[in-house]
C-alpha cells in the first residue's frame, strides 16, 4: 500500500491511496478530496478500467464530485471515492472485498465507503466484516439498504424543481422524459415519473433491462440507442448511466429543454455547461439532484431511519431551486452556481475547525 498527499496537479486532493493485495487480485484506489466538513463519504466503483491511469482519473473526478455533493446536500461530511480495477462479474470475491475492507479500515475513519457502479448491498455487508467505516449495508445488518431508492427520489425532486423553474409548475405531468440507463436508479425514477403523469422513453444497452421494462412498464417506449433518445422529441433528458453524457457530440443535437439525471460527472469537459446555456437548455447539476443516495447512506452512520432520510432528500427540491435562482442572479450556468454554493459552505464551515475546542 502506498499513501501520499496529493499535489495540486491531482485536483487538490488531500490524500490518494493505492491498494493492492496480490493473493485476492485486489487493485484499488481510494481518493479523499476534502475532510473540511467531516469524514469523506463516497461509494466504491468496481469497473474494468482499460488502465490504471483511467482508474485514477475516474476516482479523482468522482471524489471531488462527492465533496461538492455532500456540501450542497447540507451534510457534515467531506468527499471521497474509491475504485476497484477489475471485472465485477469475474473478479469479485469475498477475499477481495475483505482485503479492500482492511484498506478502508487502515484510514482510521477518514473515509466511509458505500455502493456504486459494480458494488451492491451484499458487497457492503462483506466489507463490513473488516471495517466499521462502511455504509449502504443491508437492513438485516443494521444498514440503509439499497441507496438507489432515495437517489431516484432525489433526482425526481430535482426534476420537479427544474420544471418549476422552466415552465412554472413543479410537475412532469404531460411532459416526455427520456431516461438513458435502466439500472438501479433508472428503474425507480421511471416509476416516479409515471406516477406523476409523465410519458417516458427509455434506453439501455442491456437486453435484461429491456425485458424488465417490457414486463414492468409496457407503456414506456424503448429506443435502441442513446443517440436516438437524445434526438427524439423529449422535454427532459435524464442521463442515468455512466458519466460524460453531455459532450460536444450530444449537446448540439439534444432536443430536451431540461437535463436532469442520476449519472455522475455528466459534463464531459469544462465549457459544456456554457454550450447548454447557449442553447437555452436548463441543466440541473448532477451532484445536486443525485444526492439522495448519499443522504440515505449518511443517515446510516448514526442509526438509519428511512423516513428521516427521505425528508432530508425531499429538500433536494429546495436546493435545486435555490441554485437555479442563484445562477440567474449571478448570470452564470447552474453548474457554476452549484460549485460556488458548495465551495462557500466548505470554506465557511470548514473555517470553524480553527476554533479550538477543549
Amino acid at each position: 500500500m502506498g499513501v501520499f498527499t496529493a499535489p495540486e496537479n491531482l485536483s487538490g486532493h488531500e490524500q490518494v491511496v493505492f491498494c493492492q493485495d496480490k493473493s485476492s487480485g485486489l487493485r484499488a484506489i481510494i481518493a479523499v478530496y476534502s475532510t473540511a466538513l467531516g469524514p469523506a463519504l463516497g461509494g466504491t466503483r468496481f469497473y474494468p478500467y482499460a488502465s490504471e491511469e483511467e482508474a485514477l482519473h475516474d476516482v479523482l473526478d468522482l471524489s471531488k464530485g462527492m465533496a461538492y455533493k455532500n456540501a450542497v446536500a447540507g451534510l457534515d461530511l467531506g468527499g471521497g471515492k474509491a475504485v476497484i480495477w477489475g471485472d465485477p462479474v469475474a473478479d469479485k470475491s469475498e477475499e477481495l472485498l475483505r482485503a479492500y475492507g482492511r484498506f478502508v479500515e487502515s484510514l482510521g475513519g477518514r473515509y466511509y465507503t458505500a455502493c456504486d457502479v459494480g458494488t451492491f448491498v451484499e458487497d457492503m455487508d462483506v466489507i463490513s466484516k473488516e471495517t466499521s467505516f462502511v455504509t449502504g449495508r443491508s437492513e438485516d445488518n443494521g444498514g440503509a439498504g439499497d441507496s438507489s431508492v432515495l437517489t431516484a427520489y432525489g433526482v425526481f425532486q430535482g426534476m420537479r424543481a427544474a420544471a418549476d423553474h422552466k415552465w412554472g409548475t413543479p410537475t412532469l405531468a404531460g411532459r416526455t422524459v427520456g431516461v438513458a440507463g435502466i439500472g438501479k436508479v433508472g428503474k425507480h425514477l421511471i416509476a416516479h415519473l409515471i406516477d406523476d403523469g409523465a410519458k417516458v422513453v427509455a434506453t439501455d444497452v442491456s437486453e435484461r433491462a429491456h425485458d424488465w421494462l417490457k414486463t414492468t412498464h409496457p407503456n414506456v417506449d424503448f429506443v435502441d440507442t442513446t443517440e436516438a433518445l437524445i434526438s427524439a422529441d423529449i422535454d427532459v433528458y435524464a442521463p442515468c448511466a455512466l458519466g460524460g453524457a453531455l459532450n460536444d457530440e450530444t449537446v448540439p443535437v439534444l432536443s430536451a429543454a431540461i437535463v436532469c439525471g442520476a449519472a455522475n460527472n455528466q459534463l464531459a469537459h469544462p465549457g459544456v455547461e456554457k454550450d447548454l446555456a447557449s442553447r437555452d437548455i436548463l441543466y440541473a447539476p448532477d451532484y445536486v439532484v443525485n444526492a439522495g443516495g448519499v443522504i440515505q447512506v449518511a443517515d446510516e452512520i448514526n442509526g438509519f431511519n428511512f423516513n428521516r432520510a427521505q425528508r432530508r432528500a425531499s429538500k433536494i427540491f429546495d436546493v435545486t431551486g435555490e441554485i437555479l435562482r442563484l445562477a440567474d442572479r449571478e448570470g452564470v450556468p447552474p453548474a457554476v452556481a452549484a460549485d460556488r454554493l458548495a465551495e462557500r459552505r466548505m470554506a465557511n464551515v470548514g473555517r470553524l475547525r480553527s476554533i479550538h475546542l477543549p
